[in-house]
């Protein structure tokens, strides 16, 4: 897929007012910091189409990015630790689940994942939230420019295995990335051309 153009739409907290197009949506979460934004802005071919900080918890609103005018990209605030209040941080958790549950348009969440660090509990529960939801969703493992060649497939590799000794009969689709050298883009932009041609053609 060749990114032709992609335009901010809206913000909101609010899953009712979110753009009522017919058309397929991906959502990208992970725990703050995760390279989420720097990950995005890679993806599009944008330098500053999400916003990135090295201030955890930048993303607060449900952000809608319309990609060549025919798919919507999603980024959600981040789980876990930011530098908000605990009343405005059960406000996001509330409008994340409320989104995942509600939004018909979704066909796949992307959870993004450090490929350096050990699974973490709290990616383990959102991703099983989602596996019993029946939310499809794949897995990013962002900063592999940080390790060894060696060490990126092991790394990933022990993560599945850790998935797979809990409720998981099967490990997701997962895609390696790097967005300070571009790698994983052109498999990732594949993995959504594909899903969105099955799309349209049963509309």
């Amino acid at each position: 897929m060749k990114i032709t153009s992609a335009e901010f739409v809206m913000s909101n907290s609010n899953v009712a007012k979110c753009p009522n197009e017919p058309l397929p949506e991906y959502a990208f979460i992970g725990r703050s910091n995760v390279g989420k934004s720097s990950l995005i802005n890679m993806l599009v071919d944008r330098k500053g189409l999400a916003k990135t900080s090295g201030r955890p918890g930048k993303t607060q609103l449900i952000n809608h990015f319309k990609i060549n005018n025919n798919w919507f990209l999603v980024d959600l605030p981040g789980y876990g630790y930011a530098r908000v209040s605990k009343k405005d941080k059960s406000t996001f958790q509330k409008y994340i689940t409320e989104y995942f549950q509600k939004r018909k348009q979704l066909v796949c969440g992307f959870v993004l994942v450090d490929i350096r660090h050990d699974p973490q509990p709290i990616d383990l529960e959102f991703m099983e939230w989602l596996g019993t939801n029946q939310i499809p969703f794949a897995i990013i493992f962002t900063k592999a420019d940080k390790l060894k060649s060696a060490v990126i497939e092991k790394q990933a590799n022990a993560y599945l295995q850790k998935m797979m000794e809990g409720v998981w009969e099967e490990a997701p689709p997962h895609f390696i990335t790097s967005s300070s050298n571009r790698m994983g883009r052109d498999e990732l932009l594949d993995f959504i051309d594909g899903i969105n041609k099955d799309f349209f053609k049963q509309a």
